[in-house]
């Protein structure tokens, strides 16, 4: 019986993890994506008294609509929910009502009332469970299965006033920043009809923020006291949105969708932009290299085209010819981890005297702003190994699979680096952290060795 209620009551904590945001989905990197996010989210960071630098900003690949907070201070934006919105004061509009929930503390309250709206789910499954031992199985199945509305109901309830506060702040943040705060409004009154739905037909975004039309009669209200309401975007803001959405229905979408929203006839630069991404995914390289050439024609200081005739000219089995276009995008935008490791790839693959000095320097500037990029480690390891430096291969080979929680692999590795590495010299200090760190006698590594198992 005891092992009967374990079980059930971890399928209720599942469940209700489930229903608050998680972190399961897979992110998607993309240096125009995140630098136009950033420049948007950085002041209304700095305007809710936070440092950007603390605050991570993650794109999840996932078409459901959804925004949330979640491991401390990290915002998290899904794919869809740009796509679904229409312009850029929708998206600026949410990321303020999650930046409330940092500043204004709910990431701690939200765990407290997660305990605290468990509770009643547990006691209507132990009671379910009692109820079928006494031979009443269609009463106990029906009290189990009420578990999780109970624990949504009192999850909700505790969650109701941060929702208002959110809405609030994320107004008072955007007039602070002379922007007009109707995005909120907008995108609340898009999504109105959700307030309707059941529960398991809502988006997901709906179901961590539950719609009211008091929420929505409030927050335009505000919106329209600011005197804000009706000011235009910035016309370098709006290309900004267009070109976003663009390459995300271009990456995203298959190529039905892209010629429906995009078709020949539209020659603006977001279609030309979406057409040459849909291209390259179809392997039509002439195509692809006709839209992005275009583009490059109108914006030649545009680094971002640069990078992405690389990656196609990269992808379509060309990488000795997308070295130059990645050397210039890395010209326009310096500094840039993406693009870096990006030419780094390209540089590797075209192995031509010196390429292995530049990919070398290339992924070392990139780690420095980036040191768990795994992927940087990988082809930073790829390139030791060309330059006959066997003992940083397996350093680098080791922080690649530190980073992604392959403790095992990293501390094998750092172990052969540690014999073959000068003692005190700052490698043989890198691999012997890791090795120190990744040990399977210490209690908190217990998980990451037991996956090997």
């Amino acid at each position: 019986m005891l092992r009967l209620i374990l079980t059930v009551l971890s399928a209720s904590f599942i469940w209700l993890a489930a229903a608050l945001p998680g972190a399961s989905q897979s992110l998607i990197r993309d240096a125009e994506i995140e630098q136009t996010l950033r420049e948007w989210t950085d002041p209304i960071l700095e305007v809710a008294g936070l440092q950007p630098n603390d605050v991570g900003l993650y794109i999840i690949n996932d078409p459901s609509l959804n925004a949330f907070v979640a491991g401390g201070q990290r915002i998290h934006l899904h794919t869809g929910l740009i796509m679904a919105s229409d312009n850029a004061r929708q998206v600026k509009g949410v990321i303020a009502h999650e930046t409330c929930h940092i500043a204004c503390g709910h990431t701690v309250t939200r765990s407290r009332a997660a305990s605290v709206a468990s509770r009643p789910a547990l006691i209507s499954i132990g009671l379910g469970v009692l109820a079928i031992a006494a031979g009443a199985p269609d009463a106990g199945a029906a009290l189990i299965a009420s578990s999780q509305q109970f624990a949504a109901l009192n999850f909700f309830v505790h969650t109701r006033a941060e929702e208002a506060m959110a809405d609030t702040q994320g107004v008072q943040y955007l007039v602070a920043l002379d922007q007009s705060p109707m995005g909120i409004v907008e995108f609340f009154e898009k999504f109105r009809y959700q307030e309707v739905l059941s529960e398991s037909r809502r988006y997901p975004y709906f179901r961590s923020h539950p719609l009211s039309s008091q929420r929505v009669r409030t927050t335009r209200a505000l919106a329209e006291e600011s005197g804000l309401a009706d000011k235009p975007e910035d016309p370098r803001v709006v290309e900004q949105f267009d070109m976003m959405k663009a390459k995300l229905v271009g990456f995203l979408e298959p190529p039905a969708r892209v010629f429906r929203d995009y078709p020949p006839t539209d020659t603006s630069a977001p279609a030309r932009y979406a057409r040459s991404i849909s291209a390259m995914k179809s392997a039509d390289l002439t195509t692809a290299l006709r839209e992005i050439d275009s583009l490059i024609e109108d914006q030649p200081e545009n680094p971002f085209f640069h990078e992405l005739k690389g990656q196609i000219l990269f992808e379509t089995g060309r990488p000795v010819d997308s070295v130059e276009p990645l050397l210039e995008a890395n010209r326009l935008l310096p500094d840039n981890p993406l693009i870096q490791v990006s030419l780094a790839r390209s540089l590797l693959e075209r192995n031509e005297e010196g390429d292995m000095d530049l990919a070398e320097n290339a992924l070392r500037d990139a780690l420095i702003k980036e040191p768990n990029n795994a992927f940087a480690w990988t082809q930073l390891a790829i390139v030791f190994e060309k330059q006959d430096n066997r003992p940083m291969a397996q350093v680098a080979t080791a922080e690649a699979a530190y980073n992604i929680g392959n403790y095992p692999r990293a501390h094998s590795f750092a172990q052969r680096a540690i014999r073959d590495l000068t003692p005190n010299t700052p490698a043989f200090r890198q691999a012997s952290d890791i090795r120190n760190a990744t040990d399977p006698a210490l209690p908190e590594n217990e998980v990451f060795w037991r996956r090997r198992r």
